[in-house]
C-alpha cells in the first residue's frame, strides 16, 4: 500500500506529540498504524482464504482510500501546527 510516512516517521510523531501532550498528531498517526494493520491481515487472509478474495477485497480498497485520507490529514496537521516537516519536531509554541 502507498504510504507518505514511513513507520518510523510516525513513531517519531507519536513521541513527539506525547512528550509534550499535543495529541491530536498522535491520535492521526495511531490511526494511520491502525490502518495499515488491518490492511496487512486482509492481504494475509486474502491470500490464504481466496474463497473470501471479493470480501477482503473489498475491505482492503476501503482501508486504502482511508489510509490516504489520513496520511494527507496527517500532512495537512503537522504544516497547520507549524512542525518542522523534514525532521518532524513539533514547534516551540506547542511544547
Amino acid at each position: 500500500m502507498p504510504s507518505v510516512f514511513a513507520t518510523s516517521q510516525l513513531a517519531h510523531i507519536i513521541e513527539e506529540a506525547m512528550i509534550y501532550q499535543c495529541v491530536c498528531p498522535a491520535q492521526v498517526a495511531q490511526h494511520i498504524f491502525s490502518l495499515r494493520e488491518l490492511y496487512r491481515y486482509q492481504y494475509a487472509c486474502s491470500s490464504a482464504r481466496t474463497e473470501d478474495f471479493g470480501v477482503h477485497a473489498r475491505i482492503m480498497e476501503s482501508v486504502q482510500r482511508t489510509h490516504a485520507e489520513m496520511e494527507q490529514c496527517l500532512s495537512d496537521v503537522l504544516i497547520a501546527e507549524g512542525w518542522d516537516i523534514a525532521t518532524l519536531c513539533m514547534p516551540e509554541g506547542l511544547r
